[in-house]
C-alpha cells in the first residue's frame, strides 16, 4: 500500500484525468433507473461486456420492473444464462422487483439505504445507481478501484470501505463525481492488476508505485 498523496499531487492526477476524458460513462448499458440497478446488479463477478450481451435483448422487452415480473423468473434466467450465478441472480431481481413494485411504486428509490435493502444490492451497486443516474457523487469501490487507490497513494485503505472513504476524503470536491469511473476505467486498461501499461500511464511521473513497467 502507497502511501496517501497530498493534495497538490492528487488534483494535478485529476486535472489529467478530465482533461484526458471529461466525461467518463460507465460501460453497462441500460435505459432508465431500473435497468441500470438490475444490470449493476447481474454485473457481480461478471464483465460489463457479458452482462451488455446478456441484457441487451432483455430490457427491449422488460425495462420496467412490472414487464420484469411479467416475464417471470423462468424467461429471466434464460436470457441471463450465460453469466455467472445467474439462477440466484434472477431470483433477486425478481424480488427485487417485486418489492419495488409493492413498496415503492414502481421507482427506484434514490438512497442509498433503500437501495441496500433490495435483494442482491450492496454498497457497491448502490452507489454506482447514486451515481450513475440520480448524479449523486457516491464512489463504488470495485477491484479496480481498490487497487489503483493502494497502488498510486490516490485513496489508500486496507478495505473497500476505507478506500471510499479516502476517495470522498482526499480528492477535490469538483473531482468527485466522476472520480469513480477514472479510476475504474484507469484500472481497467491501464494500471492493470498483473502488468501495468506504466509506458501509456498519464500520471505515471506522479506514481510512486516502485515496480514500474516500461
Amino acid at each position: 500500500m502507497a502511501k496517501q498523496l497530498d493534495y497538490a499531487t492528487i488534483t494535478e492526477i485529476f486535472r489529467r484525468f478530465r482533461e484526458a476524458e471529461a466525461e467518463p460513462k460507465g460501460e453497462l448499458e441500460h435505459v432508465n433507473a431500473f435497468t441500470l440497478l438490475v444490470a449493476v446488479a447481474l454485473s457481480a463477478q461478471a464483465t460489463d461486456a457479458g452482462v451488455n450481451k446478456a441484457t441487451r435483448n432483455l430490457f427491449q422487452i422488460a425495462d420496467t420492473p412490472q414487464k420484469m415480473l411479467a416475464l417471470g423468473e423462468e424467461a429471466l434466467t434464460e436470457h441471463i444464462k450465460t453469466i455467472g450465478l445467474f439462477r440466484q441472480k434472477a431470483k433477486n431481481v425478481m424480488k427485487l422487483s417485486r418489492i419495488l413494485v409493492e413498496e415503492y411504486g414502481g421507482e427506484v428509490p434514490s438512497s442509498r439505504a433503500a437501495l441496500m435493502t433490495l435483494p442482491g444490492v450492496g454498497r457497491k451497486t448502490a452507489n454506482v445507481v447514486l451515481n450513475m443516474w440520480f448524479h449523486f457523487p457516491a464512489q463504488a469501490v470495485d477491484t479496480h478501484i481498490f487497487r489503483v487507490g493502494n497502488r498510486t497513494g490516490i485513496a489508500a485503505g486496507k478495505s473497500v470501505e476505507a478506500v471510499e472513504r479516502a476517495i470522498e476524503d482526499n480528492i477535490p470536491v469538483e473531482f468527485q463525481q466522476h472520480a469513480h469511473h477514472w479510476l475504474i476505467l484507469h484500472g481497467r486498461y491501464i494500471c492493470v492488476a498483473r502488468k501495468p501499461k506504466c509506458g501509456a500511464c498519464l500520471i505515471r511521473d506522479l506514481c510512486p508505485y516502485e515496480e514500474k513497467t516500461l
